[in-house]
């Protein structure tokens, strides 16, 4: 379950909380952004089943993302990709000089999924979170042109709090197909079990979920005390991103945790003026710094 989260896997629409954030981008970034987008979707989606699945389900899943892997080695040398997706990605990947390691962490992060949905501690799970979703982030500042070296820090915290709010929200939609991604000591120290998830909301339950959330705040608040001034500008869609993100978090956290009765959303007039809010703050900083280092004698 990496960090793709979208209604359309087959257009970027307004129904994703990517959306708004890419508004703000000029359209060659833009361009290549959404190119990542769709390639990162597609390998998500070769391993997209249910843990009840056959053996040999599994077994066409491994072959269709080795087929990905060498799909993505088609896009860094010279040959030409096979697919949609790696035909949009390769030019940018020339233009933008985007790395390659990422790519490869995220195909191990989604493989990790034909494997175990199960993570003892936190520890296993934060390295899951930097697989599928962090990488995203360290590829993207690539496209935005950022230049501080704390800049990956800064992706590397913001995509693990965009990864535990997917998995505090999908809950009962992983449970749907056999999977927890909440640590396993964690659910010990709140006395919950599967069983206890399936039947929803419980006090144990709450305060289990209560944990998660404030893991996940933290890593907002990283991310927060990370971000370069002078990349503050060129992190705008970032910053967009996350705030839709910790909007959610907020909203389960208004709702006392009750991710069970229907999926948590922002709605989509509330996504855009988030965006618009992030960007206007973000540019009337931009002002301020600008006309305080021009007083600077």
């Amino acid at each position: 379950m990496a960090c793709i989260d979208v209604e359309d896997p087959k257009a970027m629409s307004r129904d994703t909380n990517f959306y708004y954030s890419f508004l703000v981008l000029p359209p060659s970034k833009r361009r290549a952004v959404i190119a990542v987008w769709d390639f990162c979707r597609a390998v998500d989606d070769a391993v997209d089943l249910e843990m009840t699945q056959s053996e040999a389900d599994t077994t066409q899943c491994v072959i269709e993302l080795d087929g990905w892997r060498r799909e993505l080695a088609r896009c860094f040398d010279n040959r030409a990709p096979q697919t949609v997706q790696g035909v949009q990605l390769k030019p940018h990947i020339e233009r933008f000089g985007l790395p390659r390691q990422p790519f490869d962490d995220l195909l191990d992060g989604v493989g990790m999924d034909l494997r175990s949905c199960r993570y003892q501690t936190f520890d296993n799970l934060y390295q899951y979170c930097l697989r599928v979703a962090s990488t995203v982030g360290l590829i993207c500042i690539e496209i935005f042109g950022c230049r501080s070296p704390f800049t990956r820090d800064y992706a590397v915290a913001l995509g693990v709090a965009l990864q535990l709010t997917n998995i505090i929200r999908d809950v009962p939609i992983d449970l749907k197909r056999d999977r927890v991604y909440l640590p396993t000591d964690d659910m010990r120290r709140f006395g919950c079990t599967d069983d206890d998830l399936r039947n929803g909301l419980s006090e144990s339950v709450r305060a289990l979920l209560a944990f998660e959330c404030e893991r996940a705040r933290f890593f907002y608040s990283k991310a927060a005390a990370m971000l370069p001034v002078e990349d503050t500008n060129r992190l705008v869609a970032a910053e967009i991103m996350g705030a839709i993100y910790l909007s959610i978090l907020k909203r389960i956290e208004q709702r006392e945790y009750d991710v069970f009765s229907k999926v948590v959303k922002v709605p989509r007039v509330h996504r855009a003026k988030i965006a618009a809010s992030v960007w206007s703050r973000t540019m009337l900083r931009s002002l301020v710094r600008s006309a305080s280092l021009n007083r600077t004698p």
